[in-house]
């Protein structure tokens, strides 16, 4: 059978139920979510008449819960529409319409016996091929299904989500004993691909992989920080990323967390295992027991470990001091080794540098750090099938930048063992072997190829890679890189599609990277089939490089920023018209430069997770790389008819969307926002994109791909500025901005509307490119410009002046 999952039910309307809803309606999934009926009316619901039987009421739950998803941030939907999606109900009056649904995921509150009778219920009215989950973050799932009949187990199993589901790229897999391997292989795909997630297989064991691991390593935290005497704050200077953790390190993860989650979760486990010295590890502090008891949860609750408060000097943050659990005033850690491992290259010799220091903070980051690795080794084959699975889990569903057992080999397995001997600790038998072998690390990486992992004994094996993920790193190290400068590389990604890589700071846009844009045209126009841009690093592109630009108009040299700038446009029109086909493959930090180097392409392939927009204004500048340009024409695309009047509407959005540098906050986002066009694609999973813009590039060209066309483009001309310069003094007589910012508004109101000709006036690219490239070079030769540019440098904040 050829399973799809088109409509799905999420059971439970709590925070994770709706958001979980939220992330299939964001990829085209209709959902049903249900929840219980109230036993009492509301003061409100009782004020307008209502009863316990009415719908309003008995929906309440999962109404309660779209609308706080539709609320929320971080937004759990690609976009408003996507809600649209999501029908609510209850379980006692819509249970029948799980009939209709493929796919029924469990996420009511964590008790077991309450789940028993929840999956009695919705065996009586599932179809007989519909898959059904449970989203539990560790209770057992051969227990929740254990009397069950085969055929219902057969299609059962645990699909963990971390929250947020949107953004936490996660997806633990658990099959409990009667699993079919069709259904498992079919999650795995369908998790991966549509879903977009990092999927990791885990064992039915309690709490599973990551949170057993990441539970472990924050209570053994909490011990090291007492026997070190350090506060919460000191320990977040430590556990963040000079040790591969995310900013939030240790204390600031758990406010975001929930305190209440956090012991859920460690309790549930201190419950479920059974060895003394285990129980032990995850039993609860009682300070913390005392702030869950006071509802110092964290940021839910407004205070946890850390407290904003307001002071003469603004909003200040306060550390909980665990002794007294009162707030006080943060602290510097002062260390030579953090200050050492801050500056080392990359993420592993910031860590070895880190724990091999002789001083507190050292031996602090050691101690912790050995005891998560040697726990994750006794637990390794209790817990998932392999390394990979563990470093995997850790990575995606807590932020870690290596796993474990990358770590492990960062800091050199044979050399972080024998000092655990010295210090007295026992080596798990899965490391003795290891070493045992011969061998010095878990993997093997050898120049192009994929890794190689330990599997015990002196057995290595290949890591299971999709062929449709594409590494440009590897490549690269296979001799794939055809040409290359110091900010930018272009690379054979096979089947005659080259890559365009921007590895200049931030992917920012520089002379080395323009350089390279037009090596690319060169090259892809004499012997390739297309080109994509993209790359595989945190950001796409941050925009232009501003210290440069700003430096240079300190300097008052006019003519090489008339340059710059100039050659930055005409790069982008050299892409635009290029004879073999473009396409763009942005995600994440997608701003200003960045956007427009993406517009002048023939497609888009985005990332959902891409954040585009123009932002210049907030430094004080307009768009000067086409970007106006490029808005405008799609703006214009959408215009019914002859130009005449109604083309005012849809200036005034894009002056309004540059003027304001919104940013989309998804690629559907930004296609309603007019960045993305309707044939633009969007790659939910990341890891694939490459490939799926790589095979947009083949499509074109096996259609036969004819470059695009030169057209001319419709202006408001003088009269349409007029107006919005209306509009824009009236926001200035009214306080809502400044007069720079007048300033800057009424230059990209001259840009956008075509500058001095007449309503209608049908403009070449060309030209809208000289008024962009004249207002740019005016703007930055403001003293107030370069004020803003200065400050934004400093501070990474934007002026207001």
């Amino acid at each position: 059978m050829t399973r799809q999952i088109r409509k799905a039910a999420v059971l439970g309307a709590g925070v994770m139920g709706a958001a979980i809803a939220a992330h299939l309606a964001n990829v085209g999934i209709s959902v049903l979510l249900l929840d219980i009926v109230p036993n009492e009316l509301l003061p409100d619901e009782a004020a307008k008449g209502l009863t316990l039987q009415s719908p309003a009421v008995r929906n309440r739950f999962a109404a309660r819960g779209l609308q706080g998803a539709k609320k929320a941030k971080p937004a759990p939907f690609y976009s408003a529409a996507d809600a649209e999606l999501v029908q609510v109900g209850n379980i006692e009056d819509d249970l029948g319409k799980l009939a209709d649904c493929d796919w029924v995921i469990e996420a009511v509150v964590e008790n077991l016996a309450i789940k028993q009778q929840l999956f009695a219920k919705v065996e009586a009215v599932v179809k007989a091929d519909a898959i059904v989950s449970s989203n539990t973050s560790g209770i057992s799932i051969a227990d929740m299904a254990k009397d069950r009949s085969p055929e219902f187990r057969s299609r059962f199993l645990g699909t963990h989500f971390f929250n947020p589901p949107r953004y936490m790229k996660l997806l633990e897999l658990i099959p409990g004993p009667d699993t079919d391997t069709e259904v498992i292989s079919f999650m795995q795909t369908f998790g991966a691909r549509v879903l977009g997630k990092g999927v990791v297989m885990a064992k039915d064991t309690p709490n599973f992989i990551a949170n057993r691991i990441g539970t472990y390593g924050l209570l053994v935290t909490l011990k090291a920080m007492k026997q070190h005497d350090l506060g919460v704050d000191e320990v977040d200077a430590i556990t963040g990323p000079a040790m591969g953790r995310p900013k939030s390190a240790t204390f600031r993860t758990l406010d975001l967390v929930g305190l209440d989650t956090f012991v859920h979760v460690a309790k549930n486990v201190q419950a479920s295992v059974s060895e003394g010295w285990e129980k032990d590890a995850f039993a609860i502090p009682a300070y913390i027991e005392q702030m869950v008891a006071n509802r110092w949860l964290g940021d839910k609750t407004g205070q946890g470990f850390f407290k904003k408060e307001k002071s003469t000097a603004g909003k200040e943050i306060l550390a909980l001091d665990l002794e007294t659990l009162a707030y006080r005033p943060r602290k510097k850690v002062d260390s030579k080794a953090l200050k050492a491992a801050k500056n080392a290259a990359n993420v592993g010799k910031k860590m070895e540098t880190l724990v091999y220091g002789d001083d507190v903070a050292a031996q602090f980051a050691w101690d912790v750090l050995k005891k998560a690795l040697l726990y994750t080794a006794e637990k390794q084959d209790e817990i998932a099938g392999d390394i990979v699975a563990v470093d995997n889990a850790m990575k995606w569903g807590f932020n870690w930048k290596l796993g474990p057992y990358e770590t492990w080999d960062a800091i050199g397995v044979r050399r972080s063992v024998e000092r655990m001997r010295a210090e007295g600790e026992t080596i798990p038998q899965f490391v003795e072997d290891l070493l045992a072998s011969g061998h010095e690390s878990f993997y093997e990486r050898e120049k192009g190829e994929s890794p190689r992992f330990f599997v015990g004994k002196n057995e290595f094996r290949g890591v299971d890679e999709p062929k449709e993920q594409i590494n440009l790193a590897r490549l690269k190290a296979a001799g794939k890189e055809v040409a290359r400068n110091i900010e930018a590389s272009l690379v054979d990604i096979g089947d005659g599609v080259l890559c365009l890589e921007f590895h200049s700071l931030k992917q920012a846009v520089t002379p080395g990277v323009i350089e390279m844009v037009n090596k690319a045209v060169d090259e892809v126009e004499a012997n390739w089939q297309g080109l994509v841009i993209g790359n595989q690093d945190e950001y796409f592109c941050v925009g232009a490089n501003i210290l440069l630009m700003l430096m240079e108009a300190q300097q008052k040299h006019w003519e090489n920023l008339d340059l710059a700038v100039n050659e930055f446009q005409q790069a982008m029109m050299r892409l635009k018209y290029s004879t073999k086909p473009v396409v763009a493959a942005p995600f994440n930090m997608t701003l200003g430069g960045g956007a427009e180097v993406c517009f002048p392409a023939d497609r888009i392939q985005a990332a959902a997770e891409t954040y585009m927009g123009l932002v210049e204004v907030g430094i004080g500048l307009i768009p000067g790389g086409g970007g106006n340009k490029e808005v405008l024409i799609r703006a214009v695309e959408n215009v019914p008819g002859d130009v005449g009047e109604r083309l005012d509407a849809f200036v005034r959005k894009v002056f309004e969307t540059v003027g304001t540098a919104k940013v989309a906050t998804s690629a559907k986002e930004a296609r309603a926002m007019g960045f993305l066009r309707a044939a633009d694609g969007i790659s939910v999973n990341q890891d694939y994109q490459l490939h799926d813009a790589k095979q947009v590039v083949l499509g074109l060209a096996r259609a036969g791909y004819q470059p695009q066309t030169s057209k001319r483009i419709p202006v408001l001309g003088e009269s349409g500025a007029a107006l919005l310069k209306v509009g824009v003094y009236q926001m200035k007589m009214s306080g809502y901005i400044s007069d720079h910012d007048e300033v800057v508004a009424r230059q990209l109101i001259r840009v956008l509307t075509g500058g001095d000709v007449a309503r209608g006036t049908m403009v070449t690219e060309q030209y809208l490119l000289d008024l962009e490239r004249e207002a740019f070079l005016s703007l930055i030769g403001e003293p107030k410009t370069q004020e803003r540019m200065q400050y934004m440098l400093t501070t990474g904040k934007p002026l207001r002046n």
